[in-house]
């Protein structure tokens, strides 16, 4: 059994998706299996995340499933429940992270400066996402980060074509997320031919 941070090296790209029809979900786990990219964070930012979660996981059980801008604990029993395999925080909670290692699940919390880096050690995470990660300084705050700190980053915020693979070439990078193969609209609308030509160009 591979750990999480195993799997995400392999995938190297993380789609982060916003559902905002669990209809959706399943045609959708179809196009990232099918094109090469067998992962989804679902975001919590819409009502239809958990049951999205659900239904992928159903579908498709070798998907690897993050619920993605969970902030509580309640939302992390909502996730754990629905199927996901891994936590993910747009911030570093201590109370969140402890309740996650408590029921035992994985987190990647959001970090993006020294001091949050050393709590998320102090916590004994190894793997971290950098968040938002282009306006926080990009790849030269990330590198300065790396220098001093043994974890792993998986940056997200404003990573795109134009900068993944200088993220990507950071040994500290274990995988990046993004949005741009994962467009709300043709999410919305439907157009799953378009979805898995983005997804394979990656």
């Amino acid at each position: 059994m591979k750990t999480l941070e195993q799997q995400l090296k392999d995938i190297r790209i993380v789609p982060v998706i916003a559902i905002e029809d669990a209809q959706h979900a399943v045609p959708l786990a179809k196009v990232l299996v099918e094109n090469g990219l067998p992962c989804a964070e679902v975001t919590f930012r819409t009502e239809a995340a958990a049951e999205s979660i659900r239904l992928m996981r159903e579908a498709y059980p070798e998907l690897l499933i993050g619920a993605g801008t969970v902030l509580n604990a309640q939302q992390v029993d909502i996730a754990k429940e629905a199927g996901a395999d891994f936590i993910v925080s747009p911030g570093l909670n201590p109370t969140t992270v402890k309740y996650c290692q408590q029921v035992g699940i994985a987190i990647v919390p959001g970090v993006n400066n020294p001091s949050l880096v050393e709590q998320a050690m102090e916590l004994g995470l190894k793997t971290v996402k950098f968040f938002p990660a282009e306006p926080s300084g990009g790849v030269p705050m990330l590198k300065a980060l790396s220098a001093v700190y043994p974890v792993e980053f998986m940056p997200t915020g404003g990573v795109s074509p134009s900068n993944v693979e200088d993220y990507l070439a950071l040994p500290s990078v274990l995988a990046c997320g993004g949005t741009w193969m994962v467009p709300t609209h043709l999410i919305n609308e439907g157009k799953w031919d378009e979805l898995a030509a983005l997804v394979k160009a990656i």
